[in-house]
């Protein structure tokens, strides 16, 4: 069992009972899912750079990888109804708490001038989205065999019902938020 699921059954859950007074344990929010997407425009010109971004989005979540493809066509930007112009990775129970703890403690120290991830990104139900401009912050990720540095989006969804608890559940696992 991962630290952070350890931590969320022992701390988090009496933290969260103490400061928002719930009288049920099952009402505590909880981290539901992480969403992991890279979006790649240029992939509708060269399919290996999609190849190259499914291979490192496998080996910074560990789990096999789902082409996105394109719900409907732009002209503008020449995309075609179901061209493949990205990837994503659904993260749940263990795998999702060994995620978040390599993100907080190993990854997000890495990125060049820090001062912490943005306080203000929840989308108004309890669900918090997060960009990172380069996968090389991971450190399973080598950096002399990478083609081009790419950008993602993490989402991370509770079950939270209003963003003042996601920010509190967030917070007791670590978050850095910027002041």
């Amino acid at each position: 069992m991962s630290r952070l699921k350890d931590m969320y059954k022992n701390e988090i859950v009496d933290a969260m009972i103490k400061k928002f007074g719930y009288k049920n344990i099952m009402e505590v929010p909880k981290l539901d899912k992480i969403v992991i997407n890279m979006g790649v425009g240029e992939a509708k010109e060269n399919a290996k750079v999609l190849e190259a971004a499914v291979a490192d989005l496998e080996k910074i979540s560990g789990q096999k990888a789902v082409v996105t493809r394109a719900k409907n066509s732009i002209a503008n930007f020449k995309l075609r109804e179901g061209q493949a112009i990205g990837c994503k990775v659904t993260l749940r129970g263990e795998k999702m708490y060994e995620f978040l703890d390599r993100l907080v403690n190993l990854a997000l120290p890495r990125v060049r001038d820090f001062r912490g991830v943005n306080p203000n990104a929840f989308d108004g139900r309890g669900n918090y989205a997060l960009g990172i401009k380069e996968q090389i912050i991971f450190p399973e990720i080598e950096y002399d065999k990478i083609d081009k540095i790419r950008g993602m989006d993490i989402i991370c969804v509770t079950t939270a019902k209003t963003d003042e608890e996601a920010r509190e559940l967030l917070t007791l696992f670590n978050m850095p938020f910027a002041k």
